[in-house]
């Protein structure tokens, strides 16, 4: 059984502009996979996924593919700032005003610290 490797994308590229080559000099794709150490499985999926890119395509891709995980992330956190103040809009979430600032026992601790939070972006 071989070792499982990683490929970063810039080596992929690489490696299909070599079975371009290798290609045009007749072999065989068996043959171009067994060399690169793949599956043909895995040469046909880099060619799908990586066929016309060069490497400053795909390092770009990889840029967009950050920035979209972190805007995601962004999204995600206003939604449920969004949500835990509707909830504190609806009632629902009642704060006893004595010492301590106490909080309702079926409120989760999780909910407390964000709905404290929120307080202190508001105010």
């Amino acid at each position: 059984m071989m070792k499982r490797t990683r490929h970063t994308p810039e080596q992929v590229i690489r490696k299909l502009r070599d079975a371009d080559r290798m290609l045009a000099e007749q072999k065989s794709i068996a043959e171009i996979a067994q060399e690169f150490g793949v599956s043909e499985n895995t040469y046909q999926r880099w060619r799908n996924q990586y066929g016309g890119m060069k490497a400053d395509d795909v390092k770009k891709l990889k840029e967009l593919e950050r920035e979209n995980a972190r805007l995601r992330t962004i999204v995600a956190d206003q939604a449920l700032q969004c949500r835990a103040l509707k909830e504190v809009a609806r009632g629902r979430m009642k704060v006893k005003r004595g010492p301590g600032r106490s909080f309702p026992r079926r409120v989760s601790a999780a909910v407390v610290s964000r709905v404290k939070i929120l307080r202190t972006l508001v105010s």
